[in-house]
């Protein structure tokens, strides 16, 4: 029993199906411009997070110097433990607060970015589509045409 290569049988095969690589290009262009995009927006937030996170810590750490010190009477510590306490509950309330607003601004700049990205692709599927739709509508002609002229000649030869 031979064997048959099938290969230039898939090559022949779709060679015959018409591929837009301009489509397939464009679209990694899409996917890769909106992945620099969400990285910048990943970015940004990651960097106002660590100020916000420095800053946070900074005054933590100048508050607990305070009260490391030391102290003449009993009650001043008590004071300080105090003070410490309500300033540190102040401090959380705060930074909390910016951390939600940058939380904020990455979900707007998202939503955004998708919006963006969700009409770029629809603009590029829609073209890539009325263009195959053309391309196989061109070869299918071409396909027709082609049995039509076979079909006369094996009609003319078998008369």
């Amino acid at each position: 029993m031979a064997k048959t290569d099938f290969t230039k049988v898939m090559q022949d095969m779709m060679g015959a199906f018409p591929i837009d690589t301009k489509a397939m290009q464009d679209a990694f262009k899409t996917q890769a411009a909106l992945g620099e995009k969400m990285s910048k927006v990943v970015l940004e937030a990651a960097e106002k997070s660590a100020e916000v996170s420095n800053k946070w810590t900074k005054a933590t750490l100048a508050k607990i110097g305070e009260v490391s010190t030391v102290k003449e009477e009993a009650t001043d510590y008590a004071k300080a433990y105090t003070d410490f306490a309500s300033t540190s509950a102040e401090m959380a309330a705060e930074h909390m607060s910016a951390f939600a607003e940058i939380a904020k601004r990455v979900q707007m700049d998202t939503v955004e970015l998708m919006m963006a990205a969700g009409k770029d692709m629809s603009a590029d599927a829609t073209a890539a589509v009325q263009k195959a739709t053309a391309d196989m509508t061109a070869a299918a002609k071409k396909a027709q045409d082609e049995m039509t002229a076979a079909t006369k000649k094996a009609t003319a030869a078998a008369k």
